[in-house]
């Protein structure tokens, strides 16, 4: 991969790494309602999904779409299902009442499985291997894989240290709920290009 192909491929992946999607507001919101430390298998569980995704994808599965268009509408339905079972979970996840049991964050086999049905991690993936290795070529795929590997450390940790940050504004229950269901709703919006095909 030459040089400035390279330097593409970083801004590529830093700019869909960092800008907001499910994933991101996930992040933001465990951060917000359980922590640093309860977060990290769910952040781990996206590195682990995401990366898994990359490298199958960039090795053949991507083909499948081309094979069997209909295996995209089938992605879309269950994008859509579990999305909204994630925004419901956010927006219950406020502080519990006195008696009631605390909410859990998402466990490294939950993250890491959304990201098979995540729409922004197939656009991503598949736009980065369609460009930056095309052919299936197996150096090409390591370095898209690799790129984004990077680019996860840094953004999602920094969307959980954001999320930890503003738990501290929301000590209220009133408020973290006001929270939870905007967080909840950004989740819901982020649906919005796979129901219209943007």
């Amino acid at each position: 991969m030459q040089t400035e192909m390279f330097s593409a491929l970083f801004l590529f992946v830093f700019a869909a790494s960092l800008s907001p999607g499910p994933n991101n507001v996930m992040l933001l919101a465990s951060g917000a309602n359980f922590g640093f430390r309860r977060t990290l298998p769910h952040w781990a569980g996206i590195g682990v999904g995401f990366q898994s995704l990359i490298l199958i994808t960039g090795f053949g599965l991507g083909r499948i779409f081309e094979i069997w268009p209909f295996s995209l509408t089938i992605l879309k339905v269950v994008s859509v299902l579990y999305l909204l079972w994630l925004a419901w979970r956010i927006a219950n996840a406020a502080a519990p009442r006195p008696g009631q049991s605390a909410g859990t964050p998402l466990t490294l086999l939950q993250a890491a499985s959304f990201q098979w049905v995540n729409p922004k991690a197939w656009t991503m993936a598949l736009t980065s291997l369609s460009v930056y290795a095309p052919s299936d070529d197996f150096r090409g795929v390591l370095i898209v894989a690799a790129a984004f590997l990077l680019a996860f450390v840094v953004s999602g940790t920094l969307w959980v240290a954001l999320g930890r940050q503003l738990s501290r504004m929301l000590g209220d229950p009133r408020h973290l709920r006001i929270f939870n269901w905007t967080m909840a709703a950004l989740l819901v919006a982020s649906l919005v290009p796979v129901l219209t095909g943007g």
